[in-house]
């Protein structure tokens, strides 16, 4: 699902609220996530997972077009861990 199925989803599903509203709250759900995330926090929600930063080591990498060997440098990437009652509904699902 994309940004804009997802506006249009729950548009669909409150229709009392005006297209222009629901993309502001996705977009301050989106930017709140984000800024916890950039200041090295942690973002739960309960029953469907969580939001952290995990470090990734510096590193020598390979340039898939030239086969030339490059330095990666340490950083940190988003990881999603997802919640138990996430993961059982998935699994039921399948």
């Amino acid at each position: 699902m994309i940004r804009s199925e997802l506006i249009k989803k729950l548009a669909d599903q409150n229709e009392t609220l005006l297209v222009a509203d629901i993309e502001r709250i996705v977009d301050t759900f989106f930017s709140v996530i984000s800024n916890a995330l950039i200041g090295n926090g942690r973002v739960e929600l309960r029953g469907f997972g969580a939001f952290v930063t995990r470090k990734r080591q510096p590193r020598a990498a390979r340039n898939p077009r030239t086969g030339a060997t490059v330095s990666v440098d340490a950083k940190r990437v988003p990881h999603f861990k997802s919640g138990k009652n996430l993961a059982m509904r998935i699994n039921d699902a399948a």
